[in-house]
């Protein structure tokens, strides 16, 4: 299903710049990729990730910079990009009035896949994704993640080499989202390289490496386990019934060093020293609250690397 990766790397982004008049979509991104991995780009919206996206794919044309993606440039040889990669933007076009099988092979016309490939890769398709059952349903009759899954299958229907996806699981329930990165690693083990954006941070962890992206510049990136260690410093999760008291408690030591920020019905405090977590746990005890020290996660080093550059997290 999936067709061989002849290149030793998928992507290379060196220097990259893109402006829509005063606003700097892009600050001199670099990225490498290897074949067969799934690397996400992940930052809130507004931090260039569709601009980028747009760019790899040949849809727009950078500032400053290089791209070579398979080998080719996107500005200059789109059509040999363009036959190698599947892209799936953020609204992907299916067409509700025809059915799930339907859609597959309108697709399959538009990329010039031949009816024998398209015999062959149907059923394995279909299985794959699990859509075989609901084959014959309307694409507008789909629930949200099986909308994704049907636009994912479309954009693999020609068996290209690298698979672009701008945030994918947007809008999506959470048991959908896990099928779908299911599904991504399973395409990712069969050798297939795979970018992908998202704003959920903990999609981080199930990326092969990834790149923290803010203001159209990358933060840091790495494997997963190589980006939290660049936090530096201590986290202790903070539980309480009524968390928005103890919140205007911690705010209100006004201790240089100490970052408060809201992590679901919990806060996480990070803080430098011994003297800074005496002053928290006083504080927090005061109000009756539970407190754990704990490994930060990959949205904890975002925060606090923003935090470093004088930068909120959006």
């Amino acid at each position: 299903m999936i067709a061989e990766v002849e290149t030793k790397r998928a992507l290379t982004i060196r220097n990259l710049h893109k402006s829509f008049g005063e606003v700097q979509a892009l600050r001199g991104v670099d990225i490498q990729t290897k074949p067969g991995e799934i690397f996400g780009i992940i930052g809130p919206d507004g931090a260039g990730k569709t601009t980028l996206m747009r760019i790899l794919c040949g849809l727009m044309v950078p500032d400053v910079g290089d791209v070579d993606l398979l080998g080719f440039d996107p500005v200059t040889q789109t059509h040999e990009v363009r036959e190698r990669i599947g892209y799936m933007p953020q609204r992907f076009s299916l067409y509700p009035d025809l059915s799930v099988v339907e859609n597959l092979r309108f697709f399959a016309d538009l990329y010039l896949v031949s009816k024998e490939d398209v015999a062959q890769n149907e059923p394995r398709l279909m299985d794959f994704s699990r859509l075989q059952s609901f084959r014959k349903r309307k694409a507008g009759a789909l629930s949200g993640g099986m909308k994704q899954k049907l636009a994912l299958i479309c954009t693999l229907i020609h068996t290209p080499e690298l698979l672009i996806l701008d945030e994918p699981t947007f809008g999506v329930d959470p048991v959908s989202r896990q099928e779908f990165w299911t599904i991504l690693r399973d395409l990712a083990n069969d050798g297939l390289s795979i970018i992908v954006t998202t704003a959920y941070m903990d999609e981080a962890q199930l990326c092969d490496r990834l790149a923290l992206m803010h203001h159209g510049k990358l933060i840091t990136q790495g494997t997963p386990d190589e980006v939290t260690r660049a936090f530096g410093k201590r986290l202790l999760e903070v539980r309480s019934p009524d968390i928005l008291r103890v919140r205007r408690g911690l705010d209100a030591l006004h201790l240089p060093g100490i970052n408060v920020h809201r992590f679901g019905a919990r806060l996480h405090v990070v803080y430098e020293n011994d003297e800074q977590e005496e002053a928290i746990r006083l504080t927090c005890h005061g109000y009756g609250a539970e407190l754990e020290e704990i490994a930060p996660s990959v949205e904890d080093t975002f925060v606090a690397l923003l935090q470093d550059q004088g930068e909120e997290a959006v």
